[in-house]
């Protein structure tokens, strides 16, 4: 009964956008994953290329399996590229290769927000998770002191994911910058770039919309019961 409660008509908006972003983001990478880029550089020697410029040699660069699964592990120092853009040359693989480069550049240049978010990630995993079980519980049997607590380690998520919106279009923009003005990549395949991390950034605001969306739920139905039990 909790997952169709009335209150779940809130997490409308941020379902549509998500799935609006989700498509929007594939319908660019597929249609820029075709054009080549006239930089003549696959997505691994472009990370090279961007680690040795910025000095950053102790940065590795790992291939894994998968779609757009790349990303940056500060833990490790590792930029971890999937199969669609390690060996690949073109503009949208260039433009998520630059991305995560950019978060590797953030971390070395020890830029605010991606400090804050690698150091919260761990409370916040577990956090999160443990605020569904309590608030559950806590909805179960009509606990609302449980549900209240829930409420409060569900809001370190919705806090992660503001954090993580600047870190996300700072990175953009520092790949935009490098392939703009050390590699000089041409206006039209730039504007690809654009476009694509532009989509990517989408994913994150509809995920921040959605963390922000489902604690007003949460809100609404511990005032609810807190509610009844006064």
């Amino acid at each position: 009964m909790f997952f169709f409660d009335p209150t779940f008509i809130i997490l409308i908006p941020g379902l549509l956008l998500a799935f609006i972003a989700q498509a929007y983001v594939q319908e660019r990478f597929s249609r820029y994953s075709k054009i080549p880029s006239s930089l003549n550089m696959t997505g691994a020697q472009l990370a090279k290329y961007m680690l040795e410029s910025a000095g950053l040699y102790n940065v590795k660069i790992e291939k894994i399996p998968g779609h757009l699964t790349d990303h940056y592990d500060p833990r490790t120092k590792v930029v971890r590229l999937s199969d669609a853009t390690y060996n690949s040359n073109s503009i949208a693989a260039l433009g998520v290769v630059a991305h995560e480069i950019g978060h590797a550049i953030q971390h070395a240049r020890h830029y605010v927000p991606l400090v804050i978010r690698t150091g919260i990630a761990p409370v916040v995993s577990f956090a999160s998770n443990l605020s569904w079980i309590l608030f559950i519980a806590g909805f179960i049997f009509m606990n609302i002191a449980l549900i209240r607590i829930g409420v409060l380690l569900f809001s370190l998520a919705v806090i992660f994911s503001l954090i993580t919106l600047p870190v996300e279009f700072d990175a953009s923009n520092r790949a935009v910058k490098i392939l703009r003005t050390n590699l000089m990549m041409p206006p039209n395949e730039l504007e690809g770039v654009k476009k694509v991390l532009g989509a990517a950034a989408m994913t994150y605001v509809a995920g921040t919309l959605m963390a922000f969306l489902q604690l007003l739920r949460m809100l609404l139905i511990a005032g609810f019961l807190g509610g009844n039990r006064d």
